[in-house]
């Protein structure tokens, strides 16, 4: 019963999302007064480059781990056979 509640729980947070829209009080100044859009879509791609960063860092940290534990097995293996 637990478990068919989390997927009831899990899909209503999926489908019933808000829209919202959120920035810093400087930010929503400086777009609002912009005329062609050139800085929002600077505020924009910057939000992209910051984004990025995170995601490469965690990439790298699991391609070490399961470079690490690769070679562990690796080494377990060759133990057992000789």
């Amino acid at each position: 019963m637990k478990f068919k509640n989390y997927i009831l729980a899990t899909l209503a947070f999926l489908l019933f999302q808000l829209e919202s829209k959120a920035q810093c009080a400087m930010c929503r100044a400086v777009l609002e007064s912009d005329v062609d859009g050139a800085a929002a879509e600077g505020i924009n791609n910057g939000i992209v480059y910051l984004m990025i960063f995170p995601y490469l860092l965690i990439g790298l940290i699991g391609f070490f781990i399961y470079k690490a534990r690769k070679k562990a097995k690796e080494g377990e293996i060759t133990n057992h056979e000789a």
